[in-house]
């Protein structure tokens, strides 16, 4: 498994986020999600097709 350096990683908190500390998520880089309530918890990977189409499924 290859690692990858998330230091510079610019994290976007999802705009459905209710600011009341319920669940959501964070995006950087277009490919790159999180648990924005788990800094140093996983970080799921996706490829550009998985994004889009990741995004494609939400908009339906």
């Amino acid at each position: 498994m290859q690692e990858y350096d998330l230091t510079n990683a610019l994290w976007h908190k999802s705009s459905y986020n209710n600011g009341e500390g319920g669940d959501c998520v964070e995006v950087a880089d277009g490919i790159l999600v999180r648990d924005s309530k788990v800094k140093d918890g996983a970080v799921l990977l996706l490829s550009d097709s998985a994004w889009a189409g990741f995004l494609d499924t939400l908009r339906y």
